[in-house]
């Protein structure tokens, strides 16, 4: 008992976050025989040894210990003053008006200000390793390349500083005073004139970033001093109304820092936990240390940006569980990274959990984010990947990917079609691989996702896509042994030279198919057939309608089709004749009157008594529970006009023959249940308890000799 008291309080003091905790506690209560403990006290820390399962658990909080318990480091000294006399300046590029939008309407989250801030500190960082890389002389050379944060609930303050670039009187001017214009821009296009190349992380190009800062503040002031040996630094300060003051100032270091004054409705924004919780949303990923009030935050590596060689088994986990914010392990995982025809690094993971019906839900909302040079752009990639893929967890990155000033709403709309289709062909050409890697594997995932591939099936307009997921479709066979499935791929190379239809046959359970009358009628053909078990298995492939040039075609439909099998009996002393089995239709269709539009005799059946057909066999079931799920028996029928067809030389049929003739009653019930047993086996009855005072009476008749 005092060891797993010990164990709860470890377990408590390494897993920080609330789900974590109730995680290890439910672990810790239910496998006590699978944690072991050397309670000996080494260096005042319990040494654990865990199974793979608790080890993988920790492992998750692992990191976020180690950031914790990291030593408090912070640049931010608030000893910066200005000095001197002051000018006031206007805004240009039409002032007030554009401030206003930029504050008010061009973001719809306020909190997105943040994620500006942070990725305009980035580029000045990128920019000043840029110039070390040139071997550039530049003021304070020891400085780490960071991003500081601080937050003052007292004062109702936020404040991030770098030790980047750093800005002249004259930068400040251009690049503060002027809405829309972006430094980064003309600082690669700076650069690239000269024949020089920069590194692509630079990522503000959107021009406004900075100004987003107004969206939550009465007053901002920036800091900022230059790189070059020698240059002084300068304040700016507005309200965003339209002019600024701007001065020098002392006491400042490298780079730039920015104190915004918080306003009224916005003081959340000086908490700290708030912020930590923005910072990793948006720019856990940036590729320089983040600390917020002297810790580390952003403590996740990106690893879509790493070489898939680099990344073991337990950093795909750790990550998966960041992104997805779940416990378990990732099935599969695909790392994508190409550069033509657009520039993609994207990490796509499959949960090991099987789908509950939210999950299924069209209206679930997609699991990949979407980053802009490991910056956050949107949390919900609707346009990234089909909705039928929603079930991926992961992120795309992509520095093609065109936004908006906001960085928020996708500008080009073929380009965004264009990363789709290459990433949904990417995916299934991945699943394919899997498939054909480990089968057992696949069919198990197969059982749990297959109804999105069906979904993708069925919403895809292009026949070339809808074919590809049709691929990674399985059914069991007629051809094959019970339990073992195959795809349409393996079904296609079994088909006889000439055949130029994939047959499949809708019924709940392998033993209803292989004993169902419309199996028997397609037995003399020696074809093989798909089992579909489940109802929207037979909606998909007809929808899907072809594959690989071959047409997929319901069993029932080739037997309406059947034009060889005539109303003709073949005489022989074990069936009716062709004058016994005329007025044995003739009387059927007096009996059944409108249930059917038709009776005929087949050749086709040899174990049943009698088969029902209908045009379309397939559309007509489902038309049933939909369309014609209020109508009358009448009404359905007739939009059903189903055709009876008899076997002559089943010994029921003879029986009903000699029957109407001795007993009429009884030979009534006969016809009507075997009419009733066909509707029955081609899965158009919804509800057959109707016919039970029927059969009460049947089984009346038939013992009252007895």
């Amino acid at each position: 008992m005092a060891t797993m008291v010990a164990v709860g309080r470890l377990t408590r003091a390494v897993l920080s976050n609330s789900r974590l905790i109730n995680r290890a506690s439910a672990f810790v209560a239910s496998r006590n025989n699978s944690l072991k403990v050397n309670g000996r006290i080494l260096g005042g820390r319990v040494r654990l040894v865990a199974t793979p399962y608790t080890a993988s658990i920790c492992r998750h909080a692992s990191t976020q210990a180690a950031a914790e318990n990291e030593e408090y480091h912070t640049i931010i000294k608030d000893t910066e003053r200005a000095k001197g006399p002051s000018d006031k300046l206007e805004f240009q590029a039409e002032t007030r008006k554009l401030l206003d939008i930029v504050a008010r309407s061009l973001y719809s989250e306020k909190e997105v200000f943040i994620r500006e801030l942070i990725s305009n500190a980035s580029d000045a960082l990128e920019k000043l390793r840029y110039l070390q890389m040139q071997g550039k002389e530049m003021e304070d050379k020891e400085l780490p390349l960071e991003i500081h944060i601080a937050v003052d609930d007292s004062k109702k303050t936020f404040t991030i500083q770098d030790t980047g670039l750093g800005m002249t009187k004259q930068e400040m001017i251009d690049n503060l005073g002027v809405i829309a214009r972006s430094g980064s821009k003309a600082f690669i296009e700076e650069i690239e004139g000269k024949g020089g190349k920069v590194d692509k992380n630079i990522i503000g190009q959107f021009g406004v970033g900075f100004y987003s800062s107004f969206m939550v503040s009465s007053k901002v002031d920036v800091y900022s001093r230059s790189y070059e040996v020698g240059s002084p630094a300068y304040k700016w300060t507005s309200d965003g109304l339209g002019s600024y003051e701007l001065s020098e100032a002392e006491n400042v270091q490298r780079g730039t820092k920015i104190v915004i004054h918080l306003k009224g409705e916005c003081y959340d924004y000086a908490k700290e936990e708030i912020i930590k919780d923005v910072i990793k949303k948006y720019s856990n990923f940036v590729g320089v240390p983040i600390f917020l009030n002297g810790k580390k935050v952003n403590i996740v590596q990106a690893l879509w940006t790493m070489e898939p060689r680099e990344i073991t088994e337990d950093h795909h986990e750790e990550f998966y569980r960041f992104i997805s914010n779940t416990f378990d392990k990732p099935r599969y995982y695909l790392h994508y990274r190409t550069d033509a025809p657009i520039n993609i690094r994207a990490l796509f993971y499959v949960p090991d959990y099987k789908p509950t019906l939210f999950d299924m839900s069209r209206e679930t909302d997609v699991s990949v984010v979407l980053y802009s040079r490991k910056v956050m752009i949107m949390s919900k990639a609707n346009h990234i990947l089909p909705r039928w893929l929603r079930f991926l967890k992961g992120v795309v990155d992509s520095e093609d990917i065109p936004l908006n000033l906001s960085r928020e709403l996708l500008q080009d709309s073929n380009l965004i079609r264009k990363l789709r289709w290459v990433l949904s062909n990417r995916i299934l050409k991945f699943f394919l691989e899997q498939a054909k890697r480990d089968k057992e594997k696949y069919l198990k995932f197969y059982d749990d996702y297959g109804l999105f591939f069906r979904e993708g099936i069925v919403t895809t307009p292009e026949q070339e896509q809808r074919e590809e997921i049709a691929k990674l479709m399985r059914f069991e066979s007629s051809k094959l042994e019970p339990g073992e499935k195959t795809s349409l791929d393996e079904y296609a190379s079994r088909m006889k030279a000439g055949s130029r239809n994939i047959y499949y046959l809708s019924a709940p359970s392998r033993h209803l198919a292989e004993s169902s009358p419309y199996m028997e009628a397609m037995q003399k053909k020696d074809t093989e057939v798909l089992f579909c078990y489940e109802n929207y298995d037979e909606l998909v492939l007809m929808n899907l309608a072809q594959f690989d040039k071959k047409y997929l075609k319901s069993v029932e439909n080739e037997l309406v089709e059947d034009k060889s099998d005539t109303s003709t009996v073949d005489a022989g002393p074990n069936g009716l004749t062709q004058e016994q089995a005329d007025d044995l239709l003739g009387w059927l269709q007096v009996i059944l009157g409108h249930r059917v539009s038709k009776t005929k005799v087949t050749k086709r059946l040899v174990s049943h008594p009698c088969i029902i057909t209908v045009n379309e066999m397939g559309a007509a079931r489902h038309f049933l529970k939909t369309a014609l799920a209020d109508k009358s028996e009448e009404e359905k029928n007739r939009v059903l006009q189903p055709t009876l067809e008899v076997n002559a030389s089943h010994p029921l049929i003879k029986k009903l023959y000699t029957l109407k003739s001795s007993n009429a009653d009884l030979a009534r019930l006969v016809a009507e249940q075997l009419y009733d047993n066909s509707m029955i086996a081609a899965g158009l009855v919804d509800d057959s308890r109707q016919m039970l005072p029927r059969l009460t009476d049947l089984l009346t008749q038939a013992l009252e000799k007895h």
